[in-house]
């Protein structure tokens, strides 16, 4: 039994997921954590527990300050439009945050400083070292850990980033590299010295506390307290961190050094805190009492990519600036598809906003992804044919098929009245024996055991409904006060089972609160007081449609103007007639990939070329002639992202090797209409990627 489910005082919980990188929408293994938190969240709401759920998007970094500038606008204004477009995921999802902000937000600098401050000055753990940096000479800038590639000095894997492998999930320097590459060049980054601050991670005390705190018993779960240990008992021991970049970096600038920021890692946990103040600002809430009060419970939800910063850097962060220390940290694995790890281009990748907009109910999401979960840390599989089956067969045919039996009776035969249930409500000493373990399961995040808990009650109740039939007692009026006896007993043991379900499906829950007259929100405590009476049955959720799976995972048809009109426009002037229709195994054997422009310059004895070095992925670069001149300087080009037919035999020409053709768009005449026009990808394409 959890005591902390048993407590009569209400608990004070501060919880959050991870916060998204702000250079992308939302994809499905946010929405997967997002599910899994809410439920919970949901589920101490329920209890009477006040909760506080923030979330924020990760705002700095050199990937967004990089993602900007390609797309010709300042980094606040990148991640504003970013940011513009979550609160439809999470509407949509039905995901309950409390409040939703940003890292680049001023309570998030000022907290950011205030403990970098308190790190320096008070627990004397900030340091500088003059270190040698990867340099990029083709862009001239030192390079971020993220833009360095090459081979994982611990394990050997190739093309593995600069601060941390994700085979082994060895923590480097990128200097430890071998073999590395700039990713945003393809040149070899030279070394050039820079001083950096350094958190002394290695310190004794540091070290203590992180041995006694991830080792406390119920704190984090056994896979990660395990490899916590790994960390800390290895031989090597932890090692001091980096916690400065260079400028130009879009970030927060470290006090009293200018021209240096907090590498975003740094910032990013801060975020937490400073959603929080935010909303407390906002409604009057007292921040520093709250986090300052040592009941309340501090609790984050993050992926297993992301351990070693939420267990190792955040807590101590936190315990030596003298801000209260995480209570735990919940980490799940990733979502993956049909037992293989998601892909667009394998047509095994999940779009959360696509599901909605084909009409897919998010519940059935929900429900899916709770029934998967449990509080190891293993991946969740998506099979589109056990989405249907699972959903169907409990939601529809266990849970729902329980009111729709017995609801017209009582609304057309007894004016919407329940009866005491007479003798057959022994299901009621049956649904209080599973309360407490459904309520403890909830409470452990092992929502598969709840739900399987929940719908072995369903069965139970379905069998009471074969046994009784109703239907068959409604053919005799003599048979009214059994048969009001049995639907009453159904609908009160659905409403029962509402409020088991309503963490998971909150929206299906307030449609059976109106059910029931309640007009609100369930509650736990309502398990003590069944209702009386019951209002106009509606259909509360449809069967999932096998052909929506199908839909799910086809791409998109091309948008349409809602303003379009009906007929036709007539053919632009001096565009090309289409050429005869071919079929799509002649469009297969044309291998399309983004290309960046590292290198771009004139061709001497040319009127029409340009020479361009590109980066296609390979690790190596290529040697294009491109007929271009005419539109554009080569210094306009370098940096730049295009389209390039990959898979061209290379051609020889009286300038040299050309390895490929990159993509521009023209008009039939170009002497009447000389517009040429170099194809550019969306921001946030990557060198190597395939164009489908």
């Amino acid at each position: 039994m959890s005591t902390a489910t048993r407590t009569t005082t209400p608990r004070k919980l501060f919880v959050t997921t991870a916060l998204p990188y702000a250079n992308g929408a939302f994809h499905i293994g946010h929405i997967m954590e997002y599910i899994q938190a809410d439920i919970w969240v949901r589920f101490q709401r329920m209890q009477g527990n006040e909760v506080h759920f923030v979330g924020a998007d990760d705002a700095h970094g050199a990937p967004i300050m990089i993602a900007a500038e390609k797309a010709g606008v300042t980094p606040q204004d990148f991640v504003a439009k970013i940011a513009a477009g979550r609160q439809q995921y999470l509407d949509g999802f039905h995901i309950s945050f409390d409040n939703w902000h940003s890292t680049d937000a001023p309570e998030n600098h000022t907290l950011s400083q205030e403990i970098y401050r308190r790190l320096r000055d008070e627990a004397k753990l900030i340091t500088t070292k003059t270190i040698e940096q990867f340099f990029d000479p083709v862009k001239a800038m030192f390079l971020p850990d993220r833009y360095i590639k090459g081979e994982c000095p611990k394990c050997g894997a190739k093309d593995q980033y600069g601060d941390s492998c994700e085979v082994c999930s060895a923590v480097y320097a990128p200097t430890d590299l071998k073999n590395p590459y700039s990713t945003l060049s393809g040149a070899t980054p030279v070394l050039k010295t820079s001083d950096h601050y350094f958190f002394q991670l290695s310190d004794p005390k540091c070290v203590a506390f992180l041995k006694e705190w991830t080792q406390a018993t119920d704190r984090l779960q056994p896979e990660v307290m395990n490899k916590a240990a790994e960390w800390l008992h290895g031989d090597e021991g932890l090692g001091d961190w980096d916690i400065s970049r260079d400028a130009p970096y879009f970030g927060i600038e470290i006090p009293d050094a200018p021209g240096k920021y907090f590498y975003v890692w740094l910032d990013a946990p801060v975020g937490y805190l400073a959603s929080l103040k935010n909303y407390f600002d906002k409604t009057g809430r007292d921040y520093d009492a709250f986090m300052a009060d040592p009941t309340t419970e501090q609790y984050h939800f993050i992926g297993k990519d992301i351990i070693y910063f939420h267990t190792l850097f955040w807590p101590a962060m936190l315990k030596f600036s003298g801000f209260k220390v995480p209570s735990n940290v919940f980490v799940h694995g990733f979502i993956t598809v049909s037992g293989e790890k998601m892909s667009k281009s394998r047509g095994t990748g999940i779009s959360p906003l696509r599901y909605l907009d084909i009409g897919m109910n998010p519940e059935w999401l929900r429900y899916y992804i709770a029934a998967k979960l449990n509080a190891k840390v293993e991946d969740v599989d998506f099979n589109p044919d056990d989405f249907v089956s699972r959903v169907n067969a409990d939601l529809i045919g266990k849970y729902v098929n329980i009111a729709s039996r017995a609801a017209g009776f009582i609304t057309k035969r007894f004016d919407g009245k329940l009866s005491d249930g007479g003798n057959d409500a022994g299901w009621r000493a049956r649904f209080a024996e599973s309360e407490g373990a459904i309520r403890d399961a909830f409470e452990a995040r092992e929502f598969g055991k709840a739900i399987r808990q929940i719908m072995a009650l369903a069965d139970e109740i379905n069998q009471y409904v074969d046994t009784k039939k109703p239907w068959e007692l409604a053919k005799n009026p003599d048979n009214n006060q059994e048969l009001q006896d049995v639907c009453s007993n159904l609908l009160r043991a659905f409403y029962c089972l509402t409020i088991y379900l309503a963490p998971i499906l909150p929206a299906l829950a307030r449609k059976v609160s109106a059910l029931f007259k309640l007009e609100r929100d369930l509650v736990w405590a309502d398990l003590k007081t069944l209702p009386e009476s019951i209002g106009t049955f509606e259909h509360l959720m449809q069967r999932v449609d096998p052909k929506m799976l199908d839909a799910l995972f086809e791409p998109p048809a091309p948008a349409v103007s809602a303003t379009a009109p009906e007929t036709a426009a007539a053919p632009a002037a001096n565009i090309e007639p289409i050429d005869a229709e071919i079929k799509i195994d002649d469009f297969s054997k044309v291998d399309l990939r983004i290309a960046k422009i590292v290198n771009c310059e004139h061709v001497e004895g040319s009127d029409k070329l340009l020479r361009l070095t590109l980066d296609v992925g390979e690790g190596r670069m290529r040697n294009v002639f491109s007929g271009i001149k005419s539109a554009y300087k080569p210094e306009d080009l370098v940096g730049k992202l295009t389209i390039m037919v990959a898979n061209l035999a290379p051609r020889k020409m009286k300038f040299g090797i050309s390895e490929g053709m990159v993509l521009a768009a023209s008009g039939a005449d170009e002497k009447a209409n000389p517009g040429l026009y170099i194809l550019t990808p969306w921001p946030g394409a990557e060198p190597g990627m395939r164009v489908r």
